[in-house]
């Protein structure tokens, strides 16, 4: 067996067989939209802690309040005890300490990351969709000829 994948020609496919691979296709865009608004908020959330972190340490005094958020929408009170050093989300709930430029450099890396896969999918969802609109046009054509099949053989 090769490595080939052998194409369908389209328009050699029933409108019902078109409908479902449509569906498909149409099911196929909206999941990778929905990961592609996924990874976009993910991006922005590591280039607000990278944003924080860079300008963070600078800022903050030893005295100064801050508010440590506990979830979502809970957020407490507390005194930083090193400006110097940040607990970092490394991801599925573990936490690591590093200094800010350690910091720096993990938001950085996954802005980056995130970044091209970003860009990966962007082609990705390009591709289904002009697939898609093939597929629609074919279908759209298939229907409007059977449409005009039986009302010439009629007149």
């Amino acid at each position: 067996m090769s490595g080939k994948q052998e194409g369908v020609n389209i328009e050699s496919l029933s409108a019902q067989q078109l409908t479902a691979v449509k569906q498909q296709l149409d099911e196929e865009v909206e999941h990778l939209t929905a990961s592609y608004t996924q990874l976009a908020a993910a991006q922005a959330k590591f280039k607000e802690c990278l944003r924080i972190v860079q300008t963070g340490s600078s800022s903050f005094d030893d005295n100064k309040d801050i508010l440590v958020p506990l979830t979502n929408s809970l957020y407490v009170k507390g005194k930083l005890s090193n400006p110097d050093r940040v607990i970092v989300d490394v991801g599925t709930g573990f936490y690591v300490e590093k200094d800010t430029n350690s910091a720096t450099d993990f938001y950085d890396a996954k802005v980056k990351e995130l970044g091209t896969n970003i860009q990966n999918l962007e082609a990705i969802v390009q591709g289904k969709t002009n697939n898609l609109r093939v597929v629609e046009e074919v279908l759209r054509q298939k229907v409007l000829a059977q449409g005009a099949g039986p009302a010439s053989a009629q007149a």
